[in-house]
């Protein structure tokens, strides 16, 4: 009899573990998937600073850069980061939080800046008919 009641217990906690370890690996593969098509679709909306090219244009106020030049000009946005940078100095009560968000927000309207006119750059070289620089050419 002690034998029926172990081989039960034993059965029992197997079937409790078994599915129990499928649906956790059920839970895991669906967080997977979700976490998967989450950072497809963030792509290049945010690059390396982690934030987007909108809301680095709403932080230092100026307008979204088109055709590899900035519409508010580099000028502008020089004069925003400097003037809020400033303003947020540490050492006069500024926040070194607001500080960086300023930097970074500079530095990713600065390097989409760069590759639109990267890009802009290729395709005039396309156009003209690509030459590339050959070591005979000089």
């Amino acid at each position: 009899m002690a034998h029926r009641i172990i081989s039960q217990v034993v059965f029992t906690g197997a079937r409790v573990f078994g599915r129990a370890f499928a649906e956790a690996y059920k839970q895991a593969s669906a967080s997977q998937k979700f976490a998967a098509a989450g950072n497809a679709q963030a792509g290049n909306s945010a690059a390396s600073s982690g934030l987007t090219l909108d809301e680095a244009c709403r932080i230092l106020n100026v307008a979204p850069p088109k055709g590899g030049q900035s519409s508010g000009g580099v000028e502008k946005t020089h004069e925003q980061f400097k003037r809020l940078f400033d303003m947020n100095d540490p050492k006069r009560g500024g926040s070194f939080y607001l500080q960086s968000k300023v930097l970074r927000a500079r530095e990713r309207i600065e390097m989409e800046v760069r590759s639109r006119a990267e890009e802009a750059e290729r395709e005039e070289e396309m156009r003209r008919g690509w030459r590339p620089k050959l070591y005979r050419d000089r």
